[in-house]
């Protein structure tokens, strides 16, 4: 597969994963610069999609611009936010038991969703380094009691600056096997957040394409709500990985910088 299977120049909307496509942990990677540089020249509507729920779109930008990329907070998207609309669209005025950071917490409060720690409708979990059993003990209460059990994504491990790191998968698992109850998760690869994503963009599906590093989030998400796919080599997954799936990305490439040749 290459390039010419998508006619670049023709689509409207790009999605974009953030983490081993556009940077590795704080090292902007090869191509994303003029990549971006590209959307803007072109006027081309796009979104940076990250699972990740710790940071708010504000704090995004503030890391892109660190690395040299300057685009506005209206560009993010994160699981955070697709969590909050979620809830909202639930439960009018809805409660929760929070563990996870300020970008979750603020998107929460956004929304009308109000912090709950003795009645809340939902315990939602994120990623948060302050993460602990008081915490994990808290969450099992509540769910036994009945809050329903939400999860910002399903994904098991992220980068950190050290290796890979726990990701919100992980940290909501003892939670689920002490009682009994299976969390729905808000991000990737669910097809509503990228619904979402779409709606941000005022674009069809068909006039849209997501680019991304993962298989399993990215990719899958993109197969599954009809957006043409690409897959970069950059972060998560290799070609070696490829025959695990069974579903394929419409074009593979090196890295993003090679979407505009």
């Amino acid at each position: 597969m290459d390039a010419h299977d998508i006619d670049f120049d023709s689509k409207a909307g790009f999605i974009c994963d953030m983490d081993g496509v556009i940077y590795h942990g704080n090292r902007l990677l090869p191509g994303a610069q003029s990549f971006v540089e590209w959307l803007q020249a072109r006027d081309k509507r796009y979104l940076f999609l990250t699972n990740s729920s710790e940071r708010s779109p504000r704090e995004l930008r503030q890391k892109l611009a660190r690395l040299g990329i300057d685009v506005g907070a209206e560009h993010f998207y994160t699981s955070a936010l697709a969590t909050a609309e979620f809830l909202a669209s639930q439960t009018h005025g809805c409660s929760a038991y929070v563990i996870g950071e300020a970008g979750l917490i603020n998107a929460l409060y956004d929304a009308g969703i109000s912090m709950n720690d003795v009645n809340p409708e939902y315990v939602v979990v994120g990623e948060s380094p302050s993460y602990g059993y008081a915490k994990i003990e808290k969450a099992v209460q509540l769910v036994r009691e009945g809050a329903r059990l939400i999860g910002t994504n399903p994904d098991l491990t992220g980068p950190g600056e050290h290796g890979v790191i726990p990701a919100c998968g992980s940290l909501i698992a003892p939670i689920e096997l002490a009682t009994g109850s299976k969390a729905y998760f808000a991000g990737k690869p669910n097809p509503l957040m990228m619904r979402q994503a779409i709606k941000r963009l005022s674009c069809r599906r068909e006039e849209s394409v997501i680019v991304g590093d993962r298989m399993d989030t990215d990719i899958v998400a993109g197969v599954e709500s009809e957006i043409d796919t690409v897959l970069v080599l950059s972060g998560v997954t290799s070609r070696d990985d490829l025959h695990r799936f069974a579903y394929r990305p419409r074009v593979i490439l090196e890295g993003v910088g090679d979407i505009i040749g």
